[in-house]
């Protein structure tokens, strides 16, 4: 038999969990599945492969990906490629003050994970009640029937984003109820709380790297990447 390669193995941080996770480089049949979702074009077989990718390079066998928010598996994928890869991309941008194109080098082990300050998952409704809240998985956006709602995604999404209900002593947790029972309990909430859910779903974490350069006018510019498809297409 053919000799089984050991890899290194390193840790990187899964933002929504605040702490290390284990993962070996993605190999070969990992970069196929995603040379796959490149040519399929359709966003959610990119995501598919992308879970799928860190799934695979996971040591951790608790991890469920399927949990992950969407900005965990951009930072973890993004890492990822840095250790199996390599650390640095280029990437292009057309100027929109002097037209012109710049190309620029980024450093993979740069990009940081940008948290919001004084947030709370916990939202008081009364002195008695409030609710506990979660970012969105990133299985919701593989979700049929979420996706293709036509009006109404908005108390879908929160309904979905309530992880538990509280009054008094008592805690409601809402994988008991069924999704009519949630949009009802949805509804049946007050203007000011409902707006501070809005608030803490727009609060969600983000990656950040910063460019900053002078144009061919002498003007100081600067960009700012934030999701995976500011980086790259995939590779």
């Amino acid at each position: 038999m053919l000799p089984k390669i050991d890899y290194p193995i390193y840790k990187i941080k899964v933002p929504s969990m605040g702490k290390e996770q284990q993962f070996r480089p993605f190999l070969v049949k990992e970069e196929k599945l995603l040379l796959m979702a490149k040519e399929s074009s359709n966003p959610k077989d990119v995501l598919g492969a992308i879970k799928q990718v860190i799934n695979n390079c996971c040591m951790e066998k608790k991890l469920d990906v399927n949990k992950l928010t969407i900005f965990d598996l951009e930072y973890v994928f993004l890492k990822l490629r840095a250790i199996s890869v390599e650390n640095t991309i280029k990437v292009s941008y057309r100027d929109t003050e002097d037209n012109n194109v710049y190309d620029f080098d980024v450093d993979l082990e740069k990009v940081e994970m940008i948290y919001p300050k004084k947030v709370s998952n916990t939202i008081k409704i009364t002195e008695k009640s409030g609710i506990t809240m979660k970012y969105p998985p990133a299985s919701l956006y593989e979700d049929e029937e979420f996706l293709n709602l036509e009006s109404d995604q908005l108390f879908e999404l929160i309904s979905r984003c309530i992880e538990s209900v509280y009054y008094e002593d008592n805690v409601y947790t809402t994988d008991q109820y069924k999704r009519e029972e949630l949009s009802e309990f949805v509804e049946s909430l007050d203007i000011k709380t409902f707006e501070a859910i809005q608030s803490f779903l727009l609060s969600a974490p983000k990656m950040e790297y910063r460019i900053k350069y002078k144009n061919s006018l002498g003007h100081d510019r600067e960009i700012v990447l934030s999701s995976l498809n500011d980086f790259f297409t995939w590779r």
